[in-house]
């Protein structure tokens, strides 16, 4: 075998062999619009050395699938410049993206203050798990910086933010909540880190850093796939010295995402913002609507001036997503609550949002948080979809005349 370039295979070869280590390499050159998808586990190496000096941290090198590929490099990079960022990180689901940056900074004794209104399961993940390993965590108002000063103690360590909050869309003042972790930092040894929820701003309603904070995770789940068909997470830096907690964390995790889910992502992006808007129009649009119908109590939207944080929205946000939520009057019992979600037809009843299709999912608030709800206690969340909005508009007027 004298002669010959690894993986060409000898003269008189079994067919096997000539077809694993066929000779033929395309041309390079090829460009087109569609990033190319590349699915890997082994990665080659030209000899030894290459092997041991070659780097994937810095995205200068491949050393094996999990560690990246130019599909998933090509992904973060992008992500990290629509969030303001400079580094990137892929992980399986939005909710892993939350463990991946709890898992990275926190350590047993430390803390982890999450808003009350904050995606559910990142309350349960600090509840049962983080507990388990010795990490405390605290239920802060959001719509209270004086609250969130009030519960940072000497072991707080990270400090979760949402905008807006998840169900019921209190739009808190991110850049006051970052200050009070700012002055809380004064003299600490390790300072506490602020953490955005950014899945609802997608980088296009939101600049998460300008707002001050030090990272910032999506669910790609919802707006950057856009099609629901996609699970996957992101968490965004500037510092150079967290995207390395955080990478050396992610390794060691094995945490990684499939080459079709990455390349459904970055089919996804540059309609991104065109469907973002579309989504804001016809949600703004809908809820406007809502507030003037019988039985409806409170409409619950940023972009509504009695919504709660309406003022700190109209300062930092440009846009309003495609979330709204409804609250009915206090003698709509649950039961009919449910029975108008039932009523509806092209709203459908299920689980995330930002996709093509709208939804409804109706909430028992009180359950959801650890402070009084002051409203009835079911709650409609909808997300609204692409169809034509004065379609979505008449069906949720059947339903509201099956509730009345």
């Amino acid at each position: 075998m004298e002669g010959l370039t690894p993986g060409e295979p000898p003269d008189g070869a079994g067919d096997a062999t000539r077809l694993i280590h066929h000779p033929y390499r395309a041309p390079d050159g090829f460009d087109a619009v569609p990033v190319a998808v590349h699915k890997a586990s082994t990665v080659f190496f030209p000899n030894v050395e290459a092997m041991r000096l070659r780097r994937w941290q810095d995205k200068s090198g491949y050393t094996y699938g999990l560690h990246g590929t130019p599909t998933t490099f090509t992904l973060e990079e992008r992500l990290a410049t629509l969030e303001g960022g400079r580094h990137c990180v892929l992980a399986p689901s939005g909710l892993a993206a939350i463990a991946l940056v709890d898992l990275a900074f926190l350590r047993s004794g430390d803390e982890v203050l999450i808003p009350d209104n904050a995606y559910g399961p990142n309350k349960a993940l600090a509840a049962h798990e983080l507990a388990a390993w010795g990490i405390g965590h605290r239920i802060y108002d959001p719509m209270d910086p004086a609250d969130l000063a009030a519960a940072i103690t000497p072991r707080t360590r990270l400090v979760w933010l949402e905008a807006a909050g998840s169900v019921t869309l209190e739009f808190p003042d991110v850049p006051a909540l970052v200050a009070v972790v700012r002055a809380a930092n004064a003299g600490r040894e390790r300072p506490i880190l602020t953490a955005l929820d950014d899945t609802w701003g997608a980088g296009v309603a939101l600049r998460p850093f300008e707002l001050g904070v030090d990272v910032a995770m999506q669910a790609l789940t919802k707006y950057p796939s856009g099609g629901a068909d996609v699970l996957m997470g992101s968490v965004v830096t500037r510092d150079d010295d967290l995207h390395d907690a955080l990478l050396m964390t992610h390794m060691r995790l094995g945490l990684g995402v499939g080459a079709n889910d990455a390349e459904a992502v970055l089919r996804g992006l540059p309609s991104l913002p065109l469907r973002y808007r579309a989504q804001d129009a016809a949600t703004r649009e809908l809820a406007r609507w809502m507030q003037a119908q019988p039985r409806v109590a409170r409409v619950l939207h940023p972009a509504l001036p009695d919504s709660p944080g309406h003022a700190a929205w109209q300062r930092d946000a440009r846009g309003a997503a495609c979330l709204f939520s409804v609250v009915f009057e206090p003698d709509v019992t649950p039961e009919r609550v449910d029975a108008f979600c039932d009523a509806l037809r092209l709203f459908r009843l299920g689980y995330s949002w930002a996709g093509p299709v709208s939804l409804c999912v109706p909430y028992d608030i009180p359950a959801m948080r650890a402070r009084p709800w002051p409203h009835a206690p079911r709650l409609v969340r909808f997300a609204v979809g692409l169809e034509d909005v004065e379609d979505l508009r008449a069906d949720l007027a059947q339903a509201l005349r099956a509730l009345t």
